[in-house]
């Protein structure tokens, strides 16, 4: 099964809400996720301090990714800022802490993250979802935020072409969907 984006912001609204009665710090790794474009493998050993330093937030996120080994500088938008800032408060964490942590005191794992963000798309309806869809999701939105700059887009995911990015965030599909409804005989 290829993972997909989630293209429609009603589906990002309903999980995002579902994740967060279930337990706000999935709706925060969802929202980071969606956010920054990262694989789940370079969020989830995130600690409080890679991002938020002295009560203020770092002007960058930057951490050195683990599939590539590249160094990756990250502004954080005011969503995202909002969203860490009461996960913060709200758990009492120190500099220290691990964001996504687990209750054994260590970071959560990528099969978790995966069993939890599965489990909510299942219960929505919302098919060809991985923990990849997040990375994908945030690419396909800013594709079309961007105005289309398929150019800045393939470069922060260090694809080799446009053809591979638009491959990878769902954009052929689509276009090849738009046109079969076009002509209707």
């Amino acid at each position: 099964m290829t993972v997909e984006p989630i293209r429609d912001k009603a589906y990002i609204n309903k999980m995002y809400d579902l994740l967060n009665e279930k337990d706000e710090k999935y709706a925060l790794l969802f929202k980071f996720g969606l956010n920054t474009g990262l694989r789940i493998s370079d969020i989830i050993p995130t600690k409080v301090g890679n991002i938020y330093h002295n009560d203020s937030f770092r002007e960058y996120f930057v951490l050195k990714e683990k599939k590539t080994g590249k160094e990756k500088k990250i502004k954080i938008n005011d969503t995202l800022k909002d969203a860490v800032y009461s996960y913060i408060k709200n758990n009492n964490l120190t500099e220290e802490s691990y964001l996504f942590h687990s209750r054994k005191g260590q970071n959560i794992g990528r099969v978790q993250a995966y069993r939890v963000l599965k489990e909510c798309a299942d219960s929505i309806g919302l098919e060809n979802f991985g923990t990849h869809s997040l990375r994908k999701t945030w690419g396909y939105w800013t594709y079309k935020a961007s105005k289309y700059n398929v150019g800045l887009i393939m470069d922060t995911f260090n694809h080799s072409s446009p053809k591979i990015t638009l491959l990878y965030i769902g954009i052929n599909q689509d276009e090849k969907d738009e046109l079969y409804s076009l002509v209707q005989l």
